[in-house]
């Protein structure tokens, strides 16, 4: 009986061994390559799987997009100007059977060819088209790396630069170039204000020789400008002397015109008073 137990016992185990070694699960987010004694049969999609114990070999590849930083890189560029670069790579498996046979480990196999490629993109530019064209060079590496891993069941969906870093004497030349930049800048506008006021104060000394009293209204409003301070000595310009030597003679030429005799003019009762008057007269003779 202890014997019987015993066996029986033994079988069980065995039995759940077998279990264990035959039963795989692979997840949503997964796909299981079946290799079956060394050979591929092809791979498994998502759900419970069943093996033969020993015979077959059941390997989980995972389809999520990864996330790869691509450490900092020395990099010379074109025009001899040495920089460190970092960037970083999203990539994911969409053959899983060429990612676990064409090649041994896909990860670190990307991170080395992504950092060689970014050395080489990066230096064939200029300091300025790195700064400046960020995106060309960022599709420029994806297009290098898809090239590359296609034939290991692997897409890189995009790239993109992180941190550029330049030495200190590169710094300090670029901030003198940008603060040369805004000052050339402030001086172009200066000089414009300058050329439309000129511009403007052309038109208004037109429009003050056609009206000489303009010129009198504009220097009275100076005046009072300068009296808002409370100055007690006011100098005149030249100008405003020959202007008020014009309006006076205006003024005297007015007050001679009006001095001028006007001709009288007899009204019509004047006339007709007169008239009766002589009539009145000649009657008292008469009578």
């Amino acid at each position: 009986m202890n014997t019987f137990v015993t066996v029986l016992v033994i079988a069980a185990v065995v039995a759940l061994l077998v279990l264990a070694l035959a039963v795989r699960i692979v997840k949503q987010y997964e796909r299981g390559v079946l290799f079956r004694l060394g050979r591929v049969i092809g791979a498994r999609e998502p759900g419970l799987r069943l093996l033969i114990p020993i015979v077959d070999q059941l390997h989980r590849v995972s389809l999520r997009i990864v996330t790869m930083p691509i450490q900092s890189q020395g990099i010379i560029t074109r025009d001899n100007v040495s920089v460190d670069v970092s960037a970083v790579a999203y990539f994911r498996v969409v053959d899983a059977t060429k990612s676990v046979v064409a090649i041994e480990n896909v990860h670190a196999a990307i991170n080395q060819i992504a950092q060689t490629t970014l050395r080489k993109v990066v230096g064939q530019h200029t300091l300025d088209e790195t700064l400046s064209e960020t995106d060309r060079i960022n599709v420029d590496i994806r297009e290098i790396l898809d090239i590359t891993t296609v034939d290991w069941g692997v897409e890189v969906t995009l790239v993109e630069l992180k941190d550029i870093q330049l030495p200190d004497s590169m710094k300090r030349a670029m901030a003198r170039q940008a603060e040369a930049e805004r000052e050339k800048r402030a001086k172009i506008i200066n000089a414009e204000g300058e050329s439309l006021a000129a511009a403007a104060l052309g038109d208004a000394s037109d429009t003050m020789m056609a009206h000489p009293l303009a010129l009198q209204l504009r220097n009275l409003q100076s005046l009072v400008e300068i009296g808002v301070d409370k100055n007690t000595t006011v100098v005149f310009p030249a100008p405003l002397m020959s202007t008020i030597g014009e309006l006076g003679t205006f003024l005297a030429r007015e007050a001679a015109a009006a001095s001028r005799p006007v001709p009288a003019i007899t009204p019509p009762t004047a006339k007709t008073v007169t008239a009766n008057g002589g009539a009145q007269a000649r009657a008292d003779l008469t009578g």
